[in-house]
């Protein structure tokens, strides 16, 4: 029967993983993985996580099953950090637990095809890599609208607006809650009161993918996008992750909201959702929602978690300050400004691809193919060899 099936090309951040681990050279610098690391290149536990699992060593009663919905007082935590407090009084809106974000995009396509199987998801040209398998390998039909331009290094807003406008009523329009991954560069206030207006005039669904949260201006700040469409619009979906804001990557904690015209009707879509989760894992780890939930229902932990929080954000924000004054020394000809205007983790360098393969050969310096970086990456020790380096390229 196997013998039918092809081996799949490699995967490309896997490769580059792979490519740095044996490289020899002392001065190599990854900046190809996406996972938050601390000044010593390490991806640390956070203060508050290791307190809340020593809590759950201590407390725990049983590992029994918690049902297909996961953690309860995790879900209801993570819908009053995105949606708010008042959320927890919402009828409409329903959350469960999930493998990671990447189980929370899933079990929404599921849910997206057993309701309207016909209908468009659009996504941001270029969006995360693992979008289209995700959602288009459960049989959903992608399409994009315009997002980024290489060549000004900003985003094609009226174009995206253009797009949107010509959207049948009813498709259904992925956006990214903060730090745009892979460009880091996201909509302003009022660019998303414009975009909100748009998906209301247009009958649009709005799926919003949340997963650095607390990375761009602070956990309220960034929940913005969030809050204002869901108090516009009759239904929405948004997934959410902990991975990198509470440092949970191996423990996979994620979260699907689904937001419904009515209570009725939102009870029909968590049974429909749990008996998606049902036939397909049946039930979420439970170690790292357990987790978040003892911090963001105790009120020391919570403070501990948030100054670890703006911790890392601040420290994203200082590698970006840092490059691009080292790029200003170093190639004074060419404009890399775009990398601190933008947020999170991720940017663009705007470099080619041929580009890019002589930083790796020549210079040990790993970064994907379309000349993404992650920022966490860059440290006061390898900025000047990474300037360097981009500098001697162009």
């Amino acid at each position: 029967m196997f013998e039918t099936l092809k081996a799949m090309p490699p995967d490309a951040i896997l490769t580059l993983i792979g490519e740095h681990q044996s490289d020899a050279r002392e001065n190599k610098i990854d900046l190809g993985v996406g996972v938050y690391r601390d000044e010593s290149g390490q991806t640390p536990i956070l203060r508050a996580v290791k307190k809340a699992e020593q809590h759950l060593l201590d407390s725990q009663p049983s590992k029994s099953y918690l049902g297909s919905g996961g953690n309860p007082e995790f879900n209801e935590a993570i819908q009053a950090i995105t949606f708010g407090g008042g959320a927890r009084a919402d009828k409409r809106v329903t959350t469960v637990q999930t493998p990671g974000g990447s189980g929370s995009l899933r079990v929404a396509a599921g849910l997206i095809m057993r309701a309207k199987p016909d209908v468009a998801l659009w996504a941001s040209d270029p969006t995360w890599s693992n979008h289209i398998p995700l959602l288009g390998g459960a049989g959903l039909e992608l399409k994009s609208y315009p997002y980024y331009d290489t060549e000004r290094k900003d985003i094609r807003f009226d174009e995206m607006l253009e797009t949107l406008n010509d959207m049948p009523s009813g498709d259904i329009v992925l956006l990214h809650g903060c730090c745009h991954n892979p460009t880091g560069m996201d909509l302003s206030r009022d660019q998303w009161q414009t975009v909100v207006d748009l998906v209301v005039t247009r009958d649009l669904v709005p799926f919003i993918d949340i997963a650095y949260q607390g990375f761009s201006d602070g956990l309220e700040e960034d929940a913005y996008p969030v809050r204002i469409m869901f108090d516009r619009v009759p239904e929405m979906i948004v997934s959410s992750s902990c991975s990198k804001n509470f440092g949970l990557y191996r423990d996979r904690v994620g979260s699907l909201s689904i937001v419904a015209k009515d209570s009725a009707t939102s009870g029909n879509l968590r049974s429909q959702t749990l008996n998606i989760v049902r036939t397909m894992y049946s039930m979420p780890p439970d170690h790292g929602a357990a987790v978040v939930s003892h911090i963001l229902n105790n009120a020391d932990l919570r403070d501990d978690w948030l100054v670890e929080l703006a911790g890392m954000r601040d420290r994203l924000k200082e590698m970006r300050a840092l490059l691009g004054a080292a790029l200003r020394e170093k190639a004074p000809d060419h404009d890399f400004s775009h990398i601190e205007r933008a947020n999170g983790m991720f940017s663009f360098v705007g470099i080619s691809t041929e580009q890019v393969e002589r930083l790796k050969s020549e210079f040990a310096v790993y970064m994907v193919n379309s000349s993404r970086i992650n920022v966490a990456g860059i440290t006061q020790g390898n900025v000047e060899h990474l300037a360097s380096s981009i500098a001697a390229v162009l």
